[in-house]
């Protein structure tokens, strides 16, 4: 097990000095200028993803040293805003369901210079490619985050054939490999899933383009503090009436 964990820890390292170095030789700059666009169009960050990619949403929306003008959309969004019982969020039928979208969309806080991050390791579930091309279709800018290897690799499940990354404005590959796993222990048995991982190097390095970007502006880049310091919630919640209506924490 020792071994297995230092071999994962080189799988980690090795792809996450990758990325480091695509986001210090601009790599990233072209999803950063998105950001930035929107934020000062008034338009927030929309992020959303379905099973383990929910994390990926998580780091960009809502937490401390992220942006503060930034919403998450879930799939339970419907559940929560919507009529859908609770009974449909079992398994991951609605994570491949493309008509979902719609419901979704209409239950989420949109404005026309938002600009939506969806994260999908395969990018080819039809929530995720349905999700992205109704956005497109509103007008909204899309930035994917997606395994490049993996995603060319499998069929795509929605109607239209698509790809998330056929739909992306800009596209971010996460690194991970065929079906994420990137040890085979014993002979046959893959694990060591890599791209929550990278993902959530991604979605920092993103907050902090935009936020590297705002400061050379000039500007004062609105940041979330943790509610767990004095001051926190005082702070947060003064950033945040700036966006009442517009941002949404929850679910």
């Amino acid at each position: 097990m020792i071994s297995a964990a230092a071999d994962f820890h080189q799988e980690v390292s090795r792809r996450l000095d990758t990325l480091a170095e695509r986001a210090a030789d601009g790599t990233l700059d072209p999803a950063v200028d998105l950001l930035v666009e929107a934020l000062d169009a008034g338009g927030v960050i929309q992020a959303f993803g379905t099973g383990h990619s929910e994390a990926f949403a998580m780091e960009i929306a809502g937490r401390a040293g992220g942006l503060i003008p930034t919403t998450r959309i879930a799939l339970r969004d419907v559940v929560l805003y919507g009529d859908r019982p609770v009974t449909d969020l079992e398994g991951a039928t609605m994570e491949r369901d493309p008509d979902v979208v719609e419901e979704l969309l209409s239950a989420a806080p949109l404005h026309e210079h938002d600009v939506f991050v969806i994260a999908s390791n395969s990018g080819v579930n039809g929530s995720i490619v349905g999700l992205a091309l109704a956005a497109k279709e509103r007008g909204h800018k899309i930035i994917a985050v997606t395994s490049m290897e993996h995603t060319m690799a499998v069929q795509p499940k929605h109607p239209s054939g698509k790809r998330l990354i056929d739909v992306a404005d800009v596209v971010i590959d996460n690194l991970a490999p065929f079906g994420d796993a990137t040890l085979t222990l014993g002979e046959q048995y893959g694990a060591g899933a890599v791209s929550s991982m990278t993902a959530a190097f991604i979605a920092q390095a993103l907050t902090l383009g935009v936020t590297e970007r705002m400061l050379a502006a000039g500007a004062v880049p609105p940041l979330y503090i943790s509610a767990n310091r004095p001051g926190g919630d005082d702070h947060n919640h003064a950033l945040e009436d700036r966006y009442r209506g517009r941002i949404r924490r929850g679910g």
